[in-house]
């Protein structure tokens, strides 16, 4: 891992003045006159998280609807544009995740401490406040700083063992109830969420472990939140005309050709008339070939990034994939341009000009967020590549089973229903993705056994030939 950080020039540690900074920063916040610390927010991430970003409470309204309290972690009551601290955010534009290894967006003492909404601790804040109506669509939108504290600390899977037991607090209830509400509205919109599982490393003893873990139901109501909190921002930043967007152009008539044939390959049915986003939705990540089918359903995906505007709003405000204008508001501890994108609201809702510090630097953060993008998907890449070498390693010469789900030849891929010598394989157990050499031409979709030739964890190179 000290190599893969070496190899993509990763930072390894913050310079002694941010550190400085950021302790000195940690002993005064800037906390806002205006107290709510009568809400009883609650906290939800994965197990050990101390990191947190976000507190919610939801409410019934009366005469029906919801209210919505999303309180985010006020980074900007810590660091002050042009300080050290943001100096070297800019640098770095988000936190960096590679299975055991993090390289944070800010200094631990305020990311994992001062600034984290963390249990019973008086905190400043982002608080947003989201009245829905019946059907849960938007009604009212409020954004302002205020002093917060979290009660409680919970963690995906005992809420989601609570909630199959029957015995979780009611809150829990109503984000069940008004995540599925929105998850219906998303399907209205032509929306889609990909779920695809993720990534896990683990070591314990010394030894490696990469699991492909499916996200839980409770996990994409929370995220229907966060999808919320995003949707009503860049509402927020479209009325005001200034402000920062992610976006995502939709995917073109040859894209989703290409994977009615891949489709057709991996022998998955997809009707005539079914659409994209329905499709997406009936697929079971719990089945190989379905996953294999949302990997290539990633290629329609390409070309997000960000939109800044200031004046007029941009050519293409759509993030397609939700099938409405989105910004990125709800991480602002672990990515760069949440920060600037919730001042622009807190002022805009505040009917107040929003920052110069903001506003000069809107040109800027496409490009930024852009270069720290790719750098988090090369260093998540490469960590992973690791974790397979080193879990396959002594295990070369054995056989295992699994499904073509990309077919190359010399020149590149090749289109489905094509075949080529070389290609991706995704293997039963353990569930991972390898390269595959065959002397024998490759189909996109079939089932093969293939023999584990090399593991190299120096190299990062795991290699498969197809079993005789």
């Amino acid at each position: 891992m000290t190599q893969i950080r070496r190899e993509l020039r990763l930072p390894t540690a913050f310079a002694p003045e941010v550190e400085a900074a950021a302790a000195q920063a940690a002993t005064n916040p800037r906390l806002p006159d205006l107290d709510r610390s009568d809400i009883p927010l609650l906290t939800i991430d994965p197990p050990g998280s101390m990191d947190l970003d976000q507190a919610m409470w939801l409410e019934r309204r009366d005469g029906g609807g919801y209210r919505v309290y999303y309180a985010l972690a006020d980074v900007a009551a810590f660091v002050v544009a042009g300080d050290a601290i943001d100096v070297e955010a800019n640098r770095r534009g988000q936190t960096l995740y590679g299975g055991l290894s993090t390289i944070p967006l800010h200094p631990t003492c305020l990311c994992e401490n001062a600034a984290s909404l963390l249990p019973n601790q008086l905190r400043p804040s982002i608080l947003w406040t989201i009245d829905l109506d019946a059907q849960a669509e938007i009604a009212a939108i409020d954004v302002r700083r205020a002093r917060v504290r979290s009660r409680q600390q919970c963690d995906y899977p005992s809420v989601q063992r609570q909630l199959d037991a029957g015995s979780a607090d009611p809150v829990w209830l109503l984000l069940r109830q008004i995540g599925q509400a929105r998850q219906v509205l998303e399907k209205q919109r032509g929306g889609v969420s990909l779920s695809l599982p993720d990534a896990e490393i683990g070591c314990e003893g010394g030894q490696w472990d990469l699991e492909y873990r499916v996200a839980l139901p409770i996990e994409d109501w929370n995220a229907q939140i966060s999808l919320l909190t995003g949707m009503a921002a860049a509402k927020v930043m479209l009325g005001g005309k200034v402000g920062i967007l992610r976006t995502l152009p939709p995917p073109d008539a040859r894209s989703i050709a290409r994977l009615r044939l891949t489709a057709q390959a991996l022998r998955i049915d997809w009707p005539d008339g079914q659409s994209y986003p329905d499709f997406i939705r009936a697929l079971d990540p719990a089945q190989p070939r379905h996953v294999a089918m949302m990997f290539s359903c990633t290629s329609v995906l390409r070309g997000a990034g960000y939109a800044a505007f200031d004046g007029a709003a941009p050519e293409q405000p759509l993030q397609s994939a939700i099938a409405a204008s989105y910004a990125h508001v709800t991480a602002p501890m672990r990515r760069l341009v949440d920060r600037y994108a919730n001042e622009a609201c807190v002022a805009l809702c505040a009917q107040q000009p929003v920052p110069d510090w903001v506003r000069s630097a809107l040109p800027g953060l496409p490009e930024t967020m852009a270069v720290s993008d790719r750098l988090a998907h090369q260093y998540e890449r490469a960590i992973i590549d690791l974790a397979e070498a080193v879990i396959l390693a002594p295990r070369v010469g054995e056989s295992f089973e699994g499904a073509v789900v990309e077919v190359r030849h010399g020149s590149g891929r090749v289109a489905p229903g094509q075949g080529g010598n070389a290609g991706i394989v995704m293997l039963r157990d353990p569930p991972l993705e390898a390269r595959l050499d065959s002397r024998q031409p490759l189909v996109l979709g079939a089932d093969v056994a293939v023999q584990l030739v090399a593991a190299d964890p120096a190299r990062r190179n795991v290699s498969f030939s197809a079993s005789s």
